[in-house]
């Protein structure tokens, strides 16, 4: 009976620690959040730059492009969900069970990166080159990505550690695609891009006149976006070391005595008739496509539409550092107001700035203005999906208590949704350009082809952004919901803390809270 009561006394003293709320230090923050950086630097260069790199430097064909850009984000998309369900089907080791994945992939990932910017010699096969290495690497960062994202849940049991470790991450992935445009933009910027005049006489005088200027500018261009692909590169490798180094993963207390066997199907099934999160990836899909459609187009836009063929590097950079900027205080927003709120407010500011780059003649002046102003938006999209997931994970383990490790699906497979849409995005965009009578390495272009790109930059997004915000209306986790799921998960918690673990998990709960 002393035994007992000593064992109920040990066991008491032992709960006490885990009551209190954990803290996850600054330094422990800013290792987890340095990791979003290669996902977003490599993204962002390529988001940015690849279709005019196509077109204009290695000088692909614009259907050849459409096929490449088109293919290259479809098996990204396939691979997010195959790549989350391989992860929740791996065994845990001392590394954790995500960490490996990260340590195996970063280094291929890295050569493929390198090799998509590379332009190789045989002109017939460049387009399968270009579809090979693109496929590659989206393969290989897929496997960093998704078990960097699923690392959220892994890293605190707490709701407002793991909101705080999100803002966190948001500010480095924002400085990433700040460090992706400035590297790219201002190393490729400071070469003079070729172009080819109109003829006035004919096409052998002009072909004559600007052969070599053509050939030796065309040729410094491709080196400068191979010494941009180089830095990023090493930027990659050293976010990915301090990652490894800094970050430990932590497992759910009496994890492996819950975890339910499931099929892929079945995980899969359980997933996607979770309620709140189908509303909630519904909604962002039609966003993030708007922001996508911006993203892919915008060079061109910049270039032709608006005349401003040396100052879109200089405008990409005013969009990302205003973001960066604004990052806290939309984590502020939603934490004062709420997240729909913030979802409302924070994408729907878009709408009248573009609204603006639509009508408005082109200046370069007030085009910074609207670049500076539109870096809130892109703020709040950047931090909103990412801070929102983590409430639809925690609100289906309420209702799935026993279906554990189903937290890289639920990641996976809203990145899964968005990138297939960025991906039949930029193939129709390619497509509609070629339509239009794009003309490859042209100075100008003709109407039609700058009609096109204004309705790829400025009414197709607002028209996706507007269905989106309809769409979360239907998102019933609003903050009095997630108070109440975060007080039965804690009583989830503790209750599973006092019954069945054994005292290695009861160390190890104390240990993670």
């Amino acid at each position: 009976m002393a035994k007992g009561e000593g064992a109920e006394s040990g066991s008491a003293a032992g709960l006490k620690e885990p009551k209190k709320k954990q803290q996850l230090s600054v330094c422990n923050k800013l290792c987890y959040a340095v990791g979003g950086a290669p996902y977003q630097v490599t993204g962002c260069a390529l988001g940015f730059f690849l279709q005019i790199y196509l077109l204009d430097v290695a000088q692909v064909d614009p259907f050849s492009a459409s096929i490449i850009l088109f293919v290259g984000r479809a098996w990204d998309a396939f691979t997010d969900p195959l790549v989350g369900f391989c992860i929740s089907k791996s065994s845990w080791t001392r590394l954790g069970r995500l960490m490996p994945w990260i340590i195996f992939s970063t280094p291929l990932a890295i050569i493929a990166y390198f090799l998509i910017w590379f332009v190789p010699d045989f002109p017939q096969g460049q387009t399968l080159w270009y579809l090979l290495f693109y496929c590659l690497f989206e393969t290989l960062v897929t496997c960093f990505h998704v078990p960097y994202s699923a690392l959220t849940m892994f890293i605190s049991v707490e709701q407002s550690e793991r909101d705080s470790a999100t803002a966190y991450r948001m500010t480095v992935e924002v400085l990433g695609t700040v460090l992706g445009t400035a590297i790219q933009g201002q190393i490729v910027g400071k070469v003079n891009s070729p172009c080819l005049q109109e003829p006035n006489g004919s096409a052998v005088a002009l072909e004559s006149a600007n052969w070599t200027h053509s050939t030796t500018s065309l040729r410094e261009t491709q080196n400068a976006y191979l010494l941009a692909a180089g830095v990023i590169a090493s930027i990659y490798v050293i976010c990915a070391v301090i990652l490894i180094l800094g970050v430990r993963e932590q497992r759910e207390p009496c994890e492996a005595q819950q975890t339910e066997p499931m099929s892929f199907f079945r995980g899969l099934r359980l997933v996607m008739s979770h309620g709140p999160y189908v509303k909630l990836i519904a909604g962002f899909l039609f966003t993030s496509l708007a922001f996508m459609l911006v993203e892919g187009n915008f060079a061109l836009f910049c270039t032709y539409s608006l005349g401003f063929r040396n100052e879109f590097q200089n405008l990409l950079l005013a969009i990302m550092l205003s973001a960066t900027f604004t990052i806290p205080i939309w984590q502020w927003f939603l934490t004062r107001f709420g997240k729909k709120t913030a979802v409302y407010v924070g994408i729907s500011s878009a709408v009248p700035f573009l609204i603006l780059v639509a009508v408005r003649e082109s200046n370069l002046i007030v085009t910074y203005v609207v670049a500076v102003a539109a870096g809130v938006s892109v703020a709040a999209a950047f931090l909103l999906p990412w801070s929102m997931l983590p409430d639809v994970i925690d609100d289906f383990h309420l209702k799935q208590p026993r279906s554990q490790g189903t937290e890289p699906i639920f990641f996976s497979f809203y990145v899964f949704f968005t990138k297939f849409a960025s991906g039949v995005s930029l193939g129709i965009s390619t497509l509609s350009l070629d339509f239009a009578g794009y003309q490859t390495r042209g100075c100008s272009q003709p109407r039609r082809v700058k009609f096109t790109l204004n309705m790829l930059v400025t009414m197709t997004p607002i028209a996706l952004i507007l269905v989106g915000l309809l769409l979360f209306k239907l998102y019933p986790i609003d903050e009095d919901r997630r108070r109440q799921n975060k007080k039965a998960l804690q009583a989830l918690r503790d209750e599973a803390s006092s019954s069945g673990c054994s005292d290695t998990d009861s160390t190890e709960l104390a240990s993670i809270l």
